[in-house]
């Protein structure tokens, strides 16, 4: 049976095993599933497998940069305490130094990390430190200068929220200003310019908007200047250049800042631990009814 690609991924979403531990199981077992789990299982990698189910919405954010690259990684833990780990902080570090000479979070997976790739070192973590981890996601930038900011950090260029700014010309003082920015902005920036937003987003806004509008009972004519007028805001609001900058004492927009500084904003990464999963909500009197077998 051919071992395709899609195979190995459904293995390891199963199992929490590494991406070449999964093919080799299904190789070893003929592409056959069950067998291939408990191959998994027999080579010591049942303690990760049982881990697997549980939501990873903890961990760290890693920052790293090098001459004008700068990368934000995110891996996830289940909980805050094995975020503070040294040894867990030590296999981020490690991950995000690694990140800065691949292209994408699925290299970075393959990619290798004292011998063995990133996938197998953070299935082997699981099975010594005991909760599931994954390895979520990964940004970069370049540029002529990389400013870059991390916000709680629970140890040197890691914490809860990594920020990353790649300019054209300027500082490094601007650079970081600029980062600190992105991680204090409310609301967060969600693209660089109005044409980097995703259409969805700008339609989705439009019909809010448009429908609100169509409220008050105004003409047609009087509609539409409102609806321009409060999608000018909403670009304003979300996108990076066009934000109050929040260190500009007369309001200036980041864009402006830089600007004035000789400065061109390249990019972004803001990256905050476990936004977007969907974490489950215990309710912890059943939990204990439960355990009591009541």
């Amino acid at each position: 049976m051919a071992i395709t690609a899609a195979l190995v991924k459904e293995l390891r979403d199963t199992t929490g095993a590494g991406m070449m531990d999964a093919k080799k199981a299904l190789t070893e077992n003929d592409g056959d599933m069950e067998a291939a789990i408990d191959w998994l299982r027999t080579k010591g990698l049942a303690k990760a497998a049982k881990k697997s189910g549980r939501t990873a919405a903890e961990g760290l954010v890693a920052i790293e940069v090098s001459g004008g690259t700068g990368v934000a990684v995110e891996v996830n833990s289940e909980t805050d305490f094995v975020a503070k780990n040294a040894e867990f902080q030590d296999m981020v570090g490690g991950i995000a130094k690694t990140a800065l000479g691949v292209s994408d979070v699925d290299a970075l997976a393959a990619a290798d990390l004292g011998g063995k790739s990133v996938a197998d070192t953070i299935t082997d973590k699981i099975a010594t430190i005991g909760e599931n981890m994954s390895l979520r996601r990964m940004a970069k930038v370049e540029g002529d200068v990389i400013g870059s900011y991390v916000h709680t950090a629970a140890a040197p260029g890691m914490g809860k929220i990594g920020c990353l700014v790649a300019l054209k010309g300027g500082s490094d003082d601007l650079a970081k200003q600029i980062a600190m920015h992105v991680a204090a902005a409310d609301p967060r920036p969600q693209s660089l310019t109005e044409a980097d937003l995703d259409p969805a987003i700008v339609e989705k806004e439009k019909q809010i908007l448009t429908d609100q509008a169509r409220e008050s009972g105004k003409p047609d004519n009087i509609i539409e200047n409102m609806i321009k007028g409060r999608m000018k805001k909403f670009f304003a609001e979300v996108t990076l250049v066009n934000q109050a900058f929040v260190m500009s004492p007369d309001g200036d927009t980041v864009g402006k800042v830089a600007a004035d500084a000789g400065a061109e904003i390249l990019g972004f990464v803001r990256f905050e631990v476990g936004e977007g999963i969907e974490k489950k909500e215990e309710d912890f009197a059943a939990e204990v009814a439960k355990a009591a077998g009541g």
